[in-house]
Order: C-alpha cells, then sequence, then structure tokens
C-alpha cells in the first residue's frame, strides 16, 4: 500500500510528468493537474526557486485541465520561507534581503511582483484549485493553501502567519482571501499573533472546506473534484466568476451579473452561443 503522502501521485499511463525541479513537480491526467512540493527533508520551505517554479507551473497547464490539486510530500504542508532567506548572504544567486532593501522602489516592488506570480494563478476564472493540507502550514506556506479556491484539511493540520513577528508583513497574496475568510478582525488577530489555527477551527471559521483524518486526506481531495467534474465546465467558469466578483459589487450590481451570466448560458445551451 502508497504511503499517505504519495496516494495522489499518478499511476495511470494517461498521466504526463510537465515540471519537476527546484521543489516543484507538475503531473496532469487528463482534467486533472496536481501540483507536489517535493522537498518533505526541509518541511517544503519556500524558496524564488521554488516561486519561480510554481508560477512556471501554472503557465504550463494545458487547457484540458479543470481543477488543480495542490498537495505536498511529507510531514508538513509548507514550513514557510526557509531561513536562509534571513542571512546576510540570503540565497545563491538571488538578492538578500539586505539587497532588496537597498534597491530603489520600483526594484523592490518589482522583485516582490515577481514572487507573488506564484500565488496568484490558482484563482484564475477557468480552473477550480483546491489544496490537500496537512501538518504545519505557516507563512508562505499558509498564504500557498490561501492561495486555492479550497482547503482540505487533515486533523493534524496548523496554520500559522508569522510574518510579524519577524518584523514583516504576508506579502504573498494571503491577506485578501484570508479576511475574505474569517473577517478582518479576526483575521488581524492571526497575523498579529502568529497564533495556530487547528483544524477545528479552520473548518468552523470557513477558512478550510473540510477536514479529515490524515490518512483520508487525499481520497478526499480526489473525491471533491470528481464532484466538481460532474458539473459542465462552462457553468462552473460562470459560477466562480459570478461569486469572485460578488463582494466587489452592489446587491443590484451582482443581479444584474447573475441575469447576463444565465443569459449567456441559455444561450449556449440552445446551441446559439458566440
Amino acid at each position: 500500500m502508497a504511503s499517505p503522502e504519495h496516494d495522489l501521485d499518478p499511476v495511470r499511463d494517461s498521466v504526463s510528468d510537465v515540471l519537476d525541479k527546484d521543489g516543484v513537480r507538475l503531473t496532469v491526467d487528463d482534467s486533472i493537474a496536481t501540483v507536489t512540493l517535493t522537498n518533505p527533508a526541509k518541511r517544503n520551505a519556500q524558496s524564488p526557486a521554488l516561486w519561480r517554479a510554481l508560477a512556471e507551473a501554472g503557465r504550463l497547464l494545458p487547457g484540458s485541465v479543470r481543477v488543480v490539486l495542490l498537495r505536498a510530500e511529507g510531514k508538513s504542508f509548507s514550513a514557510g520561507l526557509d531561513r536562509q532567506a534571513f542571512t546576510p548572504e540570503g540565497f545563491d544567486g538571488e538578492p538578500s534581503f539586505i539587497d532588496l532593501a537597498r534597491g530603489s522602489d520600483a526594484e523592490l516592488d518589482a522583485t516582490i511582483a515577481e514572487y507573488q506570480d506564484a500565488f496568484t494563478w490558482w484563482r484564475r476564472s477557468d480552473l477550480v484549485s483546491i489544496a490537500a493540507v496537512q501538518g504545519h502550514a505557516i507563512g508562505a506556506g499558509f498564504q500557498l493553501a490561501l492561495a486555492c479556491d479550497l482547503r482540505v484539511v487533515a486533523d493534524d493540520v496548523q496554520f500559522a502567519m508569522r510574518e510579524t513577528s519577524l518584523g514583516l508583513v504576508p506579502d504573498l497574496t494571503g491577506t485578501h482571501p484570508l479576511v475574505g475568510l474569517v473577517g478582518y478582525a479576526r483575521a488581524l488577530e492571526i497575523c498579529a499573533t502568529g497564533r495556530f489555527v487547528t483544524a477545528e477551527e479552520a473548518v468552523n471559521t470557513g477558512l478550510a472546506n473540510l477536514a479529515v483524518p490524515r490518512d483520508q486526506l487525499d481520497a478526499a481531495v480526489r473525491d471533491l473534484a470528481a464532484a466538481i467534474l460532474t458539473a459542465p465546465r462552462s457553468a462552473v467558469i460562470e459560477t466562480k466568476a459570478l461569486l469572485q466578483g460578488a463582494q466587489g459589487r452592489t446587491y443590484e450590481e451582482q443581479r444584474s451579473a447573475e441575469r447576463q451570466a444565465q443569459a449567456r448560458r441559455l444561450r449556449d445551451l440552445a446551441g446559439l452561443g458566440e
């Protein structure tokens, strides 16, 4: 029997390996792509090289993919930023924190924007992304889980946003989804204290969709992906776009958006779409 951390690995001939470098592996099986963090020895700690590989994974997705699964090998989803980033020399071939601080505002902004690219594509309207999260998901690891549309967690999960305790802020796109999921007050408390959020609280606050025993995590994620795939792709895309834009619209604007989306769907089902 395969170990739990490998249950999501592809086993059928239809699966293709698309990318495998810098701690990131991308495999594609028709409508489902799986992005796996592959450095369990370092608890999947993150680096600029890993972020570039994650961004590349998003660019390499074939058009057949409808659901993207994000998972991690080992006991922890991701322990966050590799502590080497906090040394004076930083990572080989990368600007250190000191180098970044000494750069111009434009250079610093561009560098952080490049890092953020690894976290943005998961919410594309033509995809549904699901994070399978076990063990520690700290800092950048927490933000990577937040980058996905949905989160299924193991009962041993421990989320924490530790940037503030290091004198930093969460800057990898995690603040917007966190506030949207748990509200401003709880989001501020989680970030300012850096405390752990367990599986029970994650589900109760809407941070996670489902919590399951660790040995059932992979099966639960697969079941959720299969359920999403039963609906027509175009209907899921329209629905996701409606929901994504809801918070930025007034009630009347959302009503109008619903009418327009439904008109497109009805015309498409009648064979009258563009």
